[in-house]
Formats: structure tokens, sequence, C-alpha cells
């Protein structure tokens, strides 16, 4: 099984499922549903190294349920799940 562990500030998310309603009722189909903008965090870098060589620890950790803009990270796939990783700078805010 491939394992990513991203690099720096990086932070691997899984995007969570799409409603499958609107808020009133009506049942969308596949091509209707609009990507979530929320995923959980799989996995964090290390995190980002200043100008002064100190590093910070990234602000989420594994398992955190965050949010994200709509063009945010570049999208992989891995043994045919598919992921997120982007900069920690692009999550938004975490749910809790």
């Amino acid at each position: 099984m491939a394992r990513i562990r991203p690099l720096g500030d990086r932070v691997l998310i899984k995007r969570l499922e799409a409603e499958e309603k609107t808020a009133g009722g009506i049942v969308l189909p596949d091509t209707a549903k609009e990507k979530p903008k929320k995923g959980k965090v799989v996995a964090v870098g290390e995190g980002k190294q200043l100008d002064s060589g100190e590093k910070v620890a990234c602000q989420v950790k594994k398992g955190d349920v965050v949010l994200f803009g709509s063009f945010a990270g570049t999208e992989v796939t891995v043994e045919g799940d598919e992921y997120i990783l982007m900069s920690e700078d692009e999550i938004l805010a975490i749910v809790e």
C-alpha cells in the first residue's frame, strides 16, 4: 500500500462526500452535485520553515475536519482513492 507523506506545511485531505439532497429535500443526481469544500485531514507535513531556520508546526492535525476554497490544492489519486494535497495556508477553518 502506498503512503503519502506531505512535505513542509502541506496537508493531505480526503474530501467528504457531497450532499445527496438539497435543504428542501430534492435528490440531486451525481452530475448536479457540487464538490464539497470540506474534508478530513489524513496526513500533515512537519511544518513551515521560517527564514530564520526555525520550524513552525502546522495548526491542523490528522483527523481534523477542515473547510477549504473551491480551487484549493492539487487533486491526487493513490490506489483508486482521491485526495487533495494543499498548503496549510489554503485551509480556511477547522470544523469543531
